[in-house]
């Protein structure tokens, strides 16, 4: 049954075929090519992509609006009064804001615009304002709202639409008013919202119990009821997440099929290097490697992340895969995101693997001319059975005789394309992606959902906590009489400088000048030593060793030593101006010490200002555990900036919140993995719909050209 024609925004020739949802809003009577211009910056050129893509950023309450007279301080509101006067900023000031006044029958309200003196030639007295922005004092006057969105309610046949309700606010662009965009989307979804294809399979519709897609845009858009409106997003977040683990599904099914190399040797590497370390495998340890060995025994591509916190092994772990795919006769190449962490792993391995005669060479930018050609060479030729290196390694002109094993580290800090790269490099090798950083588990099913996942959930014995404490300036001479006592009981102490100015130079002087002073004016009688980024690798090697020895008794470091560096005897970490470090990075400092038998500790010299930099320095105070810490910092920053990059492959998601949303996505997941299961290439008639919306939403992003 045809639906009917829906009513027309104006004079127009009416299209030579019924409108549909894949028609591009330019051919609608009334929307002409001027307003289709201004649509499409917002993203919007069909029909369904109005409905589907361009939601509502929030409803406000227009049906009780609240009188002036019983606002109070602290409020977040929507509110309503006629134009009673208008106070234009006087010229050249722009700090001083555009006000109105505005009142109803019980009193006045203050509205101040700051940026924004245009607005005084658009308000005109005795207009009706609609105003939303959070209530604060103004002198001994009325309260005033310092306004984030207003609405000029004029009379007209459409009123019900814009009072009285629960109204649509939607994220719009100059030139297209709050009101014509509703005016819009209302036509849109009285029109259309029940014809766009449901990509939903409706057995899991039903076995969940959610409200068709076309209830759930009507829902979206133009709810009756608050209850109305969360039935409908919750449909919507559900979706959001299904079709992104419907594609994780498919891609771990196409990877468990592909013939990969079965790395099932002996073991004689593995034991010999077990029996040479100087402590036993925790519990964790032991499970994580049969897991690892089991998947290299296979003969399918491995694809497992290595998650454990700061200073739980993920390194010998590492290393005994390295050991296995070499003694099957194959190479092995570990990437780290820096050269510096590059350095570390180099100098941890080829300790751990030259005594059993596995030859480990150094790629980065770093390593020059005949260095880097004799690397290239070996690995070349064979000669090196590990390769460690930045993405250098994945650049052309470096080629692996016989790559079986690809180990990425912290991988959330690559962007796609290395870690494709290096997995190019061969035609199916193992991979092992690792990192420090306790991912919460809601970001560790987006992020690594298509792979398996082994957690140290254990550190080595003789780890103790770290006591952390948060200290102000007027504390520096007690930490330096503090640190004074701790190396006269024979211990070390770490001083980090942050980044100062997001520049390496200022990084490095401040870094430097540091060192020089404590070196002349606070520890003369010791040695003092200093780490950053711009030394030649020789002479990191050289200040790590030293300092790892015990000849320097205080590193002073910029954020390079975050990682990688293991040194017992150090039970001291200070961190300058901790207010400026992210609150994974301080979790990362922290786990430099407590390495020892001795009692450790980290002292946060901060002058913690703001809500956030104050609760960052109160998580560390308050908690060890990392994966509470990284659910604190989750919380902060929100996904898309919890790895400090926008590289990390985070999905962008209509509606659905990793925060509030996680129980739906474990639903979502459990539900997409049951369908890919049934119907790895989604061909079944009643996946059809699915198919489509899959491609449509991912193409390009998921890798997902198995069902193209």
């Amino acid at each position: 049954m045809t639906p009917p024609s829906p009513p027309s925004l104006g004079a127009a020739s009416k299209p030579a075929a019924a409108p549909g949802p894949r028609t591009r809003l330019e051919a609608l009577p009334g929307v002409g090519p001027q307003r289709a211009k201004l649509l499409a910056k917002l993203g919007l050129v069909t029909i369904e992509d109005a409905l589907c893509q361009h939601l509502p950023s929030r409803h406000e309450d227009r049906s009780q609006i609240l009188p002036l007279g019983r606002l109070t301080v602290g409020d977040a509101r929507t509110c309503a009064g006629t134009i009673a006067g208008i106070s234009p900023p006087p010229r050249g000031r722009p700090r001083v804001p555009l006000t109105v006044m505005i009142r109803d029958a019980s009193g006045f309200l203050s509205c101040a615009w700051f940026n924004q003196p245009y607005l005084a030639r658009v308000f005109k007295r005795g207009q009706f304002l609609i105003v939303h922005g959070k209530v604060q004092p103004y002198g001994r006057g009325p309260l005033q709202m310092q306004v984030k969105d207003y609405e000029l309610v004029e009379e007209g046949p459409d009123e019900t639409l814009h009072t009285g309700r629960l109204v649509p606010v939607y994220p719009t662009t100059e030139g297209l008013t709050q009101r014509s965009l509703r005016r819009l989307m209302k036509r849109l979804v009285d029109g259309w919202a029940d014809q766009v294809e449901d990509p939903l399979p409706s057995a899991v519709r039903e076995k969940i119990g959610l409200p068709s897609l076309g209830q759930a845009i009507r829902g979206a858009h133009f709810p009756e009821t608050d209850a109305v409106q969360a039935l409908a997003r919750g449909r919507l977040v559900f979706d959001d997440f299904f079709l992104f683990e419907v594609g994780l599904a498919i891609r771990r099914h196409r990877e468990g099929r592909r013939r990969g190399l079965a790395m099932n040797p002996k073991g004689d590497l593995a034991r010999r290097l077990l029996a040479g370390l100087p402590y036993t495998l925790t519990v964790a340890q032991e499970r994580v490697w049969r897991e690892i060995k089991t998947d290299m025994a296979e003969p399918y591509p491995m694809n497992r992340l290595l998650q454990g916190d700061v200073g739980s092994g993920k390194t010998i772990v590492a290393a005994l895969a390295i050991v296995t795919a070499v003694e099957a006769g194959y190479q092995a190449a570990l990437m780290a995101p820096t050269e510096i962490l590059a350095e570390q792993h180099m100098m941890t391995l080829q300790a751990l693997l030259e005594p059993l005669g596995v030859r480990v060479v150094l790629l980065t930018g770093a390593v020059k001319s005949k260095a880097r050609q004799s690397a290239i060479e070996a690995v070349e030729s064979g000669s090196a059975g590990c390769a460690v290196g930045t993405h250098a390694l994945v650049q052309g002109g470096v080629a692996f005789e016989r790559l079986g094993l690809a180990v990425i580290d912290e991988q959330h800090r690559f962007g796609v394309g290395h870690r494709a790269a290096l997995r190019g490099k061969a035609e199916s090798p193992d991979v092992l992606v690792m990192t420090a950083t306790p991912i919460p588990r809601t970001l560790a099913l987006t992020l690594y959902g298509d792979l398996e996942v082994s957690v140290l959930d254990e550190l080595p014995p003789g780890r103790k906590p770290v006591r952390t404490e948060a200290r102000g300036e007027r504390a520096r001479q007690k930490i330096y009489a503090f640190l004074r006592d701790e190396m006269a009981a024979g211990r070390q102490v770490y001083v980090v400088c942050p980044l100062v100015e997001e520049s390496e130079a200022s990084d490095l002087r401040a870094a430097t000048e540091m060192a020089e002073r404590l070196q002349r004016q606070v520890f003369p009688e010791r040695r003092v030593g200093l780490l950053h980024g711009r030394l030649r690798f020789p002479e990191k090697e050289r200040v790590m060793r030293e300092f790892k020895e015990g000849a320097v008794h205080v590193l002073v470091s910029t954020t390079v030593i975050e990682v990688g560096i293991d040194v017992p005897n150090a039970s001291v970490m200070l961190v300058e101006h901790a207010e400026r470090f992210g609150l994974s990075q301080l979790h990362q400092l922290r786990g430099r010490v407590g390495r020892g038998p001795f009692k450790s500790f980290c002292i946060l010299l901060s002058a913690a200002v703001g809500e956030d930099s104050q609760r960052r320095i109160e998580a560390m105070t308050e908690t060890n555990d990392g994966f509470k810490i990284a659910e604190v910092d989750l919380a902060l920053r929100g996904p898309g900036e919890f790895f400090g990059t926008r590289q990390s492959g985070l999905p962008e998601f209509r509606v659905a919140d990793l925060l509030r949303d996680g129980a739906v996505l474990e639903q979502a997941r459990r539900e997409a993995f049951a369908v890919v299961q049934g119907d790895p290439s989604l061909l079944a008639p009643a996946q059809r719909r699915l198919r489509a919306a899959l491609l449509a939403r991912w193409r390009g992003k998921l890798d997902l050209a198995g069902i193209g």
